[in-house]
């Protein structure tokens, strides 16, 4: 009786291995092997023998016609089981065509000796046999096989052939699918020779199959199994190899000296089909899950991201072995958590450890400690991490304390004995929008946490930070380094005595500024500091000043405001960069001096301003500074600010604004402008062009007939251009422009030039220079020199400089804004610059750039350099909002308090 089957694979030139289709539920069909009666092919090899000669093309023939295909069967007699997989002897046809005789015609089987008296078919087998052979087809070619070596065996040196393939694409044909995930497959080497390999999918894994009789397949293995072999075998793939599988294991679980790995026994990789790649396949149908650690090898080609989302399918369908995924957990969702928001904006005023850290919020003002979500820093306890510990620490310090975040609490860990619940977020810092876990990992100064299967609690760039550890271990960076540091020593107390400190006075006195770092804050005036390039640690107590003492214990009482001095010293100046300077030593071994944050801001002085100390006139009459503490002490006073809060003397009057010099204001004129450069040296400032004139048309003809004008006019012989000229000048980006001259230079045969119609400077040779023709001379120079009105960025020695010059450009350069002249100093325009995307504009008329500039804590109100500030009596309001603004958000300069203005 004939029969129909799907070959599943083709075992030789001479047997199939057939199987059902699915059951209705889906159930795996059964499987048969087919030997096709009276014909012999060369038989295949195995690890232990050779293929016979022409044994992989006569299967190749084979498997090219049927594998997947329906055929019709017929079985004629019936041979005893292999591992309960039934065998018969029969025939095949597909789509009619008989495939002994197929094979015979093309010469790939020969017809087998007959022990019965021959039919009419086996004669028109024999002489089909006969014309094949007379022909030298397939076996019967008289030149022989092409000469090859098949490897049976996964290569010896595994690590060599990684590294002589990794990242290629092979050709491959899939020999078996063990199970879903890992396929055993015979690589098409360039040079002829057939590699067997091992490959596990990368980014999945499926469920195990059975493999020895008893054993019980693991639940959707045989699904994913059938899933895998239906696509997949005996198919040609493109192979590429990306690993060996190396063991999750993090440096804090494995030994730092390692063996040598023996040779491996399967590879790690990606198989490619023409339809696509089964491992997102298997994981859409929810038959395999997603090895996180595996992020690192498909982060370049973004097969990761694609994982996950194939991913995020099977789960919101339960399908399979997502059936019973949990639910995104609450906590995890909304915009509140705990009473807090869940994404916000804040300062970094501490680092606790490599993976922990403080942010004041910015709006509500609170600390919130942070644990880096799925990061894992050194443990200062364990010695084989403690040298890891404090360069991670340090890591972190260098490029967070005091500075700008965004924070998105990812979730939040619950208390579990010892460990109290604790935030655990995903914090961004800088114009990168960087985040600092992956920076971290990628260093080598930290891990990613090894989650549990289904954990969601996890961070939503935790295959980034997977990726970046497997790029910190391939580069042998820090903890990943294998080499064991041991920790820095413990600096050295030199304020243990005031014997000790003594002998270090004078040393301290002729150096002057001392660079160093605020280790902690023992109170309001109190510093412990640590000196990083002596590793030396002291107390500093602040010259000048007596703050209210805090409570050392919790029998005594702290002093009004001692407290509130302490959290303010300790918010502004701990684990900061600063400068001390020593003018003195106590009986106790303490150093009496100053501390300077930002090379500027005095710490006693911005102390006294808050109210939080008080001037001790005898100490502070000999300091060179005495005057402007006494002055932040009056301004305390004047405010009623915390000490002074009960102060029952006349409040002095407040500072006002600087006395309207003989500039009046100028007509209101707004003006369509485009800041068309921006320039840091010698100092701040940039160029305008004013659109919507005739100029500016003008300027668009112009350069048209001036592009035209230079690919024709070459340089006239010995041209030397001088101070003050105008000349065409060859820009960069390998244009002609007009530019002035500012300075020329006959020996380096070069000149430095402004660029007269948009206001850029640059250095160009001789060579690029030539006289300006007369006919684009008429037309004035459509750049103008400007700077901002009322207000001047923050100082080029500060920390926010680079920021702040960032943020103008970000708001300015290259947009179509408006303007307002407000004061005219010679050539230099003082401008309002005014964003009409803006909407605050439309209701607030003294709303511009130079105000938001201060409202960011970028930019201060420039006193001195604006005399003309009290002649727009709506602007001054405006800008004294934004800076109470800045002050109160501690934006910018501000970060935790006032700085010094100018007078």
């Amino acid at each position: 009786m004939a029969m129909k089957a799907i070959v599943k694979s083709v075992i030789s030139g001479d047997s199939l291995l057939l199987r059902g289709s699915p059951g209705p539920q889906g159930q795996i069909p059964k499987e048969r092997v087919l030997h096709l009666a009276d014909i012999q092919a060369p038989r295949m090899g195995t690890s232990t023998r050779e293929d016979e000669d022409w044994a992989f093309e006569s299967r190749e023939f084979l498997r090219a016609l049927v594998v997947g295909k329906p055929v019709t069967f017929t079985s004629t007699h019936s041979l005893p089981p292999s591992d309960d997989v039934p065998r018969d002897i029969g025939t095949a046809d597909f789509n009619g065509v008989d495939l002994a005789s197929e094979l015979l015609k093309n010469g790939w089987a020969k017809l087998k000796e007959l022990k019965r008296d021959p039919t009419e078919e086996d004669l028109r087998k024999k002489d089909l046999e006969a014309e094949a052979r007379s022909a030298g087809k397939g076996i019967w070619n008289p030149h022989g096989p092409k000469a090859r070596t098949t490897h049976y065996m996964m290569p010896t040196d595994s690590q060599g052939f990684i590294t002589e393939w990794k990242g290629q694409q092979i050709d491959g044909l899939v020999e078996q699918v063990k199970d879903g995930s890992t396929l055993r497959i015979r690589l098409l080497m360039p040079d002829g020779d057939h590699q067997f390999v091992n490959i596990a999918l990368a980014g999945v894994r499926c469920s195990r199959v059975a493999s020895k009789p008893g054993e019980t397949s693991e639940p959707w293995g045989e699904e994913a199994k059938f899933f895998t072999e239906s696509r997949l075998l005996q198919r040609y793939v493109r192979v590429q190899l990306l690993s060996l599988p190396n063991a999750a294991a993090t440096p804090f679980q494995t030994g730092a000296n390692a063996t040598a790995p023996p040779p491996a026994s399967i590879f790690i990789g990606t198989v490619l089909h023409p339809a696509g790649n089964v491992a997102e396949h298997l994981v859409a149908a929810g038959l395999a899950r997603v090895v996180d650690w595996h992020a690192g090898m498909l982060a370049s080609s973004g097969g990761m991201e694609r994982l996950r989302a194939a991913e995020k399918i099977a789960k919101e369908k339960r399908a399979c072995l997502y059936a019973n995924a949990p639910a995104p957990s609450a906590k995890s969702n909304g915009t509140v958590v705990n009473g807090n928001a869940r994404q916000f904006d804040g300062t970094v005023v501490r680092i606790w450890s490599g993976d922990q850290i403080s942010v004041i919020d910015r709006d509500t003002g609170k600390e919130r400690r942070i644990q880096l979500s799925s990061t894992r820093g050194p443990r200062l306890a364990d010695p084989k991490q403690a040298y890891y510990a404090q360069e991670a620490r340090e890591f972190l310090r260098k490029r967070l304390i005091g500075k700008h975040v965004k924070v998105h609490v990812d979730f939040v860990r619950p208390r579990e004995g010892e460990f109290e619940e604790r935030e655990c977020a995903t914090v961004r810092y800088g114009g990168q929008n960087s985040n600092i876990a992956e920076q971290l990992i990628e260093k080598g100064l930290a891990t990613a946490v090894r989650h549990k299967r289904d954990d969601e609690d996890r961070s939503p760039e935790y295959d980034k930070l997977m990726a970046a550890e497997q790029a910190a271990a391939a580069e042998g960076r820090g903890l990943h380094s294998g080499k064991e540091v041991p920790a820095r020593k413990d600096p050295l107390n030199i304020s243990e005595s005031a014997h000790r400190a003594t002998t270090f006075l004078n040393g301290f006195k002729r150096t002057g500024r001392i660079p160093a770092v605020v280790d902690r804050v023992a109170a309001g005036s109190r510093f412990r500091i640590y000196l990083p390039k002596d590793n030396q640690v002291l107390t500093l107590v602040l010259s000048g000043i007596r703050a209210p003492r805090t409570a050392r214990n919790a029998s005594e009482a702290s002093e009004p405001f001692g407290q509130e001095a302490s959290d303010f010293a300790t918010l502004r100046y701990n684990q900061r960069d600063v400068e001390i300077e020593v003018h003195d030593t106590d009986k106790s071994g303490g150093f009496i001096g100053a501390l300077y944050l930002n090379k500027t801001e005095n710490a006693a002085i911005t102390l006294v301003k808050e109210g939080l100390a008080t001037v001790h006139a005898y100490s502070a009459e000999n300091l060179s500074w005495a005057k402007q503490l006494f002055d932040a002490e009056a301004e305390a006073k004047a405010a009623k600010l915390n000490i002074w809060k009960d102060y029952d003397e006349e409040a002095e009057q407040a500072a006002e604004v600087p006395q309207e010099d003989a500039n009046g204001p100028l007509k209101t004129e707004y003006l369509d402008v485009i800041v068309s450069d921006v320039r840091t040296k010698p100092h701040f400032g940039f160029s305008v062009q004013i659109l919507n004139t005739e100029g500016i048309a003008s300027l668009e003809k112009l350069m048209r007939d001036f592009s035209l004008h230079h690919k024709t006019v070459a340089a006239p012989p010995g041209f030397v251009p001088r101070g003050g000229d105008l000349v065409s000048a060859k820009f960069s980006d390998g244009q002609w422009y007009r530019a002035r001259v500012r300075r020329a230079s006959p020996i380096k045969k070069e000149a430095e030039v402004t660029f007269i119609d948009y206001g850029n400077q640059d250095t160009v040779g001789f060579s690029d220079v030539r006289p300006l023709d007369p006919k684009f001379r008429s037309l004035p120079g459509q750049a103008h020199e400007a700077r901002l009105s009322f207000i001047k960025l923050v100082a080029p020695e500060s920390e926010y400089y680079e920021e702040a010059v960032d943020r103008f450009r970000a708001l300015c350069e290259g947009r179509k804004l408006i303007a307002n002249v407000d004061h005219k100093e010679g050539q230099l325009l003082h401008l309002r610059l005014i964003d009409p995307s803006d909407p605050a504009t439309q209701s607030d008329p003294s709303s511009c750039i130079n105000a938001d500039l201060v409202r960011e804590g970028l930019a201060t109100v420039d006193k001195k350099g604006c005399r003309y500030l009290a002649s727009y009596p709506a602007m001054v309001k405006k800008l004294q909002a934004s800076l109470a603004t800045a002050k109160r958000d501690r934006a910018g300069m501000f970060e935790f308090g006032d700085v010094e203005e100018d007078d």
